[in-house]
Formats: structure tokens, sequence, C-alpha cells
């Protein structure tokens, strides 16, 4: 079954709110086998809304509708819904009642706007919204169904979970999709797509492959449609299990793990323990380590290496290395990680030293220059990048090449 969303809100057209209620209904519509063919956002505009439903009443026989619901002016889904199914506002007491108890929990009394939250359109099904005042409603026309949700995440929401997938339940016909997705590092998209080219062109005409590329790596996604779950979740672990030995050295996780999560899985099964030492990326890679529940067992800290006197003071970086090397060279970055492990007591360092932009580069070093070591011990490997000119990007992408450089030396040993 396919269905469109549609958005209302001119809030979202100039860029004041984002749309995340789409990809938040994407993703629960497709967990129920439902397609969503199109998401569209549109202004609040009456003739706007309406040649909107009528091209989607064309395509499928459901739209999800979201905005425009509540009682000020810029509202206009309501009287635009009365228009567009030929019928009129009507008081529903239920819903009334409703918006009273919400108002006397607040300690808000009852006012005309809030009042007319309770009229309907007539002939519609109405969706008791229990955390706000405007319902979800229900109309159909021409064998198309319209359900309309109000605009506030939370309150959609609500009414997602426990009235409208429940409604799509019992009243539509769904299939099964299966997605699994693996994720990849160290391989840009086209040398991952020439090296698996063998194996995508012999996936069965029911499983499906994106190419998902981010500053983390690429993550591919399998999506099977149509057969019985059991046999497709057998048949995507099979395809999987080809794929692995393709480029195993590059997968570091699979669905929603994060890298750093991945890492702490390797850590926590060995025993060992692991420390940051940071410039140019100011902490950042020890939040990704720590913004996953436990890494207290093998995250013991950062020492974040500003300035040259903290390479000096505290990481016991010699200051020759410095006046010679400069700051961000293989030679400083390695005595980072190795005395990282020192002064941590732990068994593995990070360490990073760059120039993040948009300033302090030289024709010799320019913005983007990063220098990146891992350490084990009395071993020691570093790796020269050259990002680009975005600050933040810089700092996302030698957070991840850190990961990927631990995680490699990692499984060597």
């Amino acid at each position: 079954m396919n269905l469109d969303i549609i958005t209302i809100g001119d809030e979202i057209l100039i860029g004041q709110i984002v749309d995340t209620n789409s990809a938040w209904m994407a993703q629960k519509l497709n967990d129920e086998g439902i397609n969503v063919r199109q998401i569209i956002s549109i202004s609040d505009d009456a003739d706007h809304i309406t040649d909107t439903f009528v091209q989607s009443a064309k395509q499928v026989n459901l739209v999800l509708v979201t905005g425009g619901l509540g009682p000020t002016k810029d509202d206009k889904t309501k009287e635009t819904i009365c228009n567009f199914f030929d019928t009129r506002l009507i008081s529903n007491q239920a819903v009334l009642q409703n918006i009273e108890e919400l108002l006397n929990k607040r300690g808000i009394a009852l006012n005309r706007l809030n009042r007319d939250q309770a009229l309907v359109p007539e002939g519609s099904h109405v969706f008791q919204n229990k955390l706000g005042t405007a319902p979800g409603l229900l109309l159909k026309k021409n064998g198309c169904s319209f359900i309309f949700m109000p605009g506030v995440p939370y309150e959609m929401k609500y009414l997602m979970e426990f009235e409208v997938l429940p409604y799509l339940r019992d009243n539509f016909q769904t299939t099964t999709i299966l997605h699994r997705t693996v994720l990849t590092q160290g391989l840009p998209e086209s040398m991952l797509a020439e090296k698996i080219t063998s194996w995508e062109d012999a996936l069965p005409g029911y499983i499906k492959l994106a190419y998902l590329p981010s500053p983390q790596g690429v993550r591919l996604r399998l999506s099977a449609r149509g057969l019985e779950q059991s046999l497709m979740e057998a048949e995507v672990e099979s395809q999987i299990i080809g794929l692995q030995k393709l480029i195993a050295p590059n997968i570091y996780g699979y669905d929603d793990e994060s890298p750093a999560e991945s890492i702490g899985k390797i850590l926590t099964e060995k025993g060992w323990t692991v420390s940051t030492a940071e410039s140019c990326t100011g902490g950042a890679i020890a939040r990704l380590f720590t913004e996953n529940p436990g890494s207290s067992n093998y995250f013991k800290g950062s020492v974040v290496a500003y300035s040259n006197e903290i390479k000096k003071d505290i990481l016991g970086v010699k200051e020759e290395l410095l006046r010679h090397h400069g700051a961000v060279s293989r030679e400083v970055v390695e005595s980072m990680a190795l005395n990282g492990c020192r002064v941590m007591k732990t068994d593995f360092s990070i360490a990073t030293s760059g120039i993040a932009g948009p300033g302090g580069g030289t024709e010799e070093k320019p913005v983007g220059t990063v220098w990146i070591a891992v350490a084990h011990k009395d071993r020691v490997v570093s790796q020269l990048f050259n990002f680009g000119n975005d600050r933040e990007r810089n700092i996302a992408r030698t957070g991840q090449n850190s990961l990927f450089m631990l995680r490699k030396l990692l499984i060597t040993l």
C-alpha cells in the first residue's frame, strides 16, 4: 500500500522549524509495511492545500496530513477540509469535553478559540487527542482516505501510536518490509561499489540495495519486500555473510550501531581501556565514546591539549618536537598518543592535531591538515589527512577516521 505525507505550515518552508514529523512518521509506517510514495511540505494557503489534496487523491488511497489545525487565523486546514469534502464544521461534544479536561488540569480558562477547537467537519471520524486540543480527523473522498493530525510533534506521535496506526492495521492490507543496514568505513562510495559489484548483481529481485554515504562512512541498506518474514530474514542474513567475505575489515557494525559503540564492544570483550589526547577535535572523540551507555567500563578520560603548554606540561611532548616539527606533525601527534597511554594508564590512546579552520592554515599546512595517531603500549600508527575548509566537517571527519584507525588496530591484536 502506498500513501503520501503532507505537512502544512509556512514555518517549515521558511526554515523556521525543521520537519521532523515526516521522518518519524515514515519510519513508523515502514515498520508497518506501508510504503510512503512522497513527502511534501506546503504553505498555509487554501488553494495550495486543495491542489495538493487533489493530486495525492489521484495517486494513492491514503494521505496523512499534519499541521494547520490550530485555533488561530493562520491555521487554514479545517476550513479548507470542509470545502474539499463538501461539508461543514459542527461542534463535537466529546472533543469539547476533552479540551475542558485538559485546560482544567493546566489551570487555563476555556475561551472562544479553545471552544472552536471542538468544531470538526461533519461526517468525519474523530481520533481523540489526549495531549492537546486539536483532534485527529479522518475523511474519505473518491476512495481515498485522508487522516489529519496536529503538527505539534508530541501530539502527532501520540495520535499515530494510539489511534492512527491501530486504525491502519485494522482497515488496510499491508506487505512485509524488512531492512538491514551494514555499516562500513574506509572505502569511498565508488570504490565500495566497484568492490561488491558481482555480489550486488547477484542479489534476488526482491532485495534492493541502497548506498547511503555520510561522514561516518557508507551505509549499505538491504531492503526486502513481499515474502514471508522468516524467509526474507534468512535470505538477507545469507547475503550479509557473502558481503562480509568481500569487505569484512571495512564493516564496523550493523543497523543503528555507531563506530564508537562497535569499538566499545571489542574493548569490553578484551578487558581493554582507551583514552584520548585531543587538540583540534577539542574533546569531540571523547564525546563519541561517552554518549554510549556503559562506556565507563572502557573509556577512562581525555586530555584536551589545545595549547602547546598543555601538550608539554600534561602530555609530556618534548619542546624540541614542537619547535622543529610544529604542533601539527607526525612526531608530535605520535608523542601525544604514546604519552596519552602513560598519563591516562590505558591500553590504547587516540591523539589528534590539526588545523580545523577557517583560519590558521599555511601553504605547507593548509586548513584541513590533520594528523591522527593511535597508540598501544610502545606501538603507534599515524596518518595524515587533508579534509578541506569546513571546520565542523573537519572535526567530525577527524573523529570518525580516528575511530576507524583504532578499530583497524584492535582487530589485528
